[in-house]
């Protein structure tokens, strides 16, 4: 794909992403699903709390309607509320504007097809197709002309989706949450309000220049303070637009997507709630992961790193549970994706039901200490054939036998190796990387 990588269309504002991409991606997708249906197509737009998502709202939009489609706003809120309204709503086509947990100087444009789900490449490639000017599509005119709809209320709609979600009291329980300054700040308190929790919240003032600035899942310390200094239970980190979640026990300790999945894992699966006794982590999951899993005596499949090769693996075979180390965590019962705020309700419903604290839960999972380095490689796609890396892997691996593993793949959108190893010490995992490292530097420059 030329525009659309495995999270959407995403760069720089302005740049990489402009206001005409934007308009012809409405243009394209209010034509398409209005001709594949025969009759005016119902699109629905949200966006986070960049200062640029405005203008990328505005150029979606006029291109919507230009071709005929019905716009319905649903203003600031998290991505998977789109993909939520857009089952619930029974619309065409959901679109999301955000660059995640990017600086707010990226943006980026995310598609959902009527499932919720993320869009087929196959409609993707006609997409790219139109914004190189390779076809080409009418304008609507008259009454055909689309119209713009303020949808508010389908905001309130997945926030008491949220809280339904929720067969529990939180009365009595110190909660802190980090908003990152984005999608959650209007959703997430109001959620945990309605439970009853005492929630004390962080870097929930958006002001469209400081989503994920020093705050949120990936600058988790200042939750950690935050937890300890006020004495809470627990605290949950959210990214720019809310897809992920992670935690910080009441001791100030991180618990990742990792023990996340171990958390709610054993839970379910102990209620008869795990599909196949099953759970679906990527190939970066730490081996602790996998051998905590082994004693708790549940099956695991591994995927590719990426939400989708996880949702995929689950929408084919029908499991519940899968996510990845970054706190994107599917629970396929009861959505199409990853939800921050709901992942933080069902490690609240665990610790509710357990009588137990978020520590306790965890302590079963010893996480190996992990690196991870990234090289440089312009001739990545060779890898697969360089004996000698391979050679050198094997090496490493006999060495470390049971007390480890290496990983050593590609990345999937830049000129990079990535060459990671887990090992009973950091001092080992890091031996192992810089003995993979030095011949990967040498055989592909």
């Amino acid at each position: 794909m030329k525009y659309f990588g495995t999270d959407g269309f995403r760069g720089e504002a302005g740049s990489a992403l402009t206001v005409e991409h934007a308009y012809k991606i409405g243009r394209f997708v209010g034509w398409y699903y209005g001709a594949r249906f025969e009759r005016k197509a119902r699109i629905i737009v949200g966006k986070d709390t960049r200062r640029s998502s405005y203008m990328f709202e505005s150029g979606l939009v006029s291109g919507l309607v230009a071709s005929g489609a019905d716009a319905y706003l649903l203003h600031v809120i998290p991505t998977p509320g789109v993909a939520y309204e857009t089952i619930d709503g029974r619309f065409d086509c959901g679109i999301m504007i955000s660059a995640s947990h990017n600086p707010y100087t990226d943006n980026g444009i995310k598609l959902m097809n009527g499932e919720g789900c993320k869009m087929d490449e196959e409609v993707l490639e006609l997409i790219e197709d139109y914004i190189d000017g390779k076809s080409e599509v009418p304008f609507a005119t008259g009454d055909e002309i689309g119209c713009t709809v303020d949808y508010m209320q389908g905001r309130n709609r997945y926030i008491a989706h949220l809280i339904a979600s929720a067969n529990f009291s939180l009365q009595g329980m110190k909660i802190g949450l980090d908003c990152a300054n984005g999608s959650a700040s209007s959703v997430a308190k109001p959620v945990f309000d309605a439970l009853g929790a005492d929630v004390r919240v962080i870097s929930n003032a958006p002001d469209g220049f400081n989503i994920n600035v020093d705050c949120g899942s990936t600058h988790i310390e200042r939750l950690r303070r935050h937890v300890v200094e006020q004495g809470l239970d627990v605290g949950f980190a959210y990214d720019g637009d809310a897809d992920r979640c992670l935690a910080v026990d009441e001791r100030g300790n991180v618990v990742d997507g990792d023990l996340i999945l171990y958390v709610c894992g054993t839970y379910l699966h102990k209620h008869g709630r795990l599909t196949a006794g099953t759970v679906v982590p990527t190939v970066m999951s730490n081996l602790g992961l996998f051998r905590a899993f082994d004693r708790a005596n549940l099956r695991y499949e591994t995927t590719a790193v990426g939400d989708k090769y996880v949702t995929a693996c689950m929408r084919e075979k029908g499991y519940s549970l899968g996510g990845e180390q970054s706190g994107h965590i599917i629970f396929g019962d009861i959505e199409t994706t990853g939800d921050g705020i709901m992942t933080s309700l069902r490690v609240m419903e665990v610790m509710r039901a357990e009588r137990e604290a978020l520590s306790t839960l965890c302590a079963p999972v010893q996480i190996f200490p992990q690196v991870l380095e990234n090289v440089r490689s312009e001739r990545k796609a060779e890898l697969d054939g360089c004996a000698p890396v391979w050679d050198a892997v094997r090496a490493v691996e006999e060495r470390l036998g049971e007390r480890g593993r290496v990983l050593v793949r590609t990345s999937g959108t830049e000129p990079l190796v990535r060459v990671m190893a887990e090992a009973a010490t950091q001092e080992e995992a890091q031996a192992a990387v810089d003995e993979i490292t030095e011949v990967v530097k040498r055989e592909l420059p």
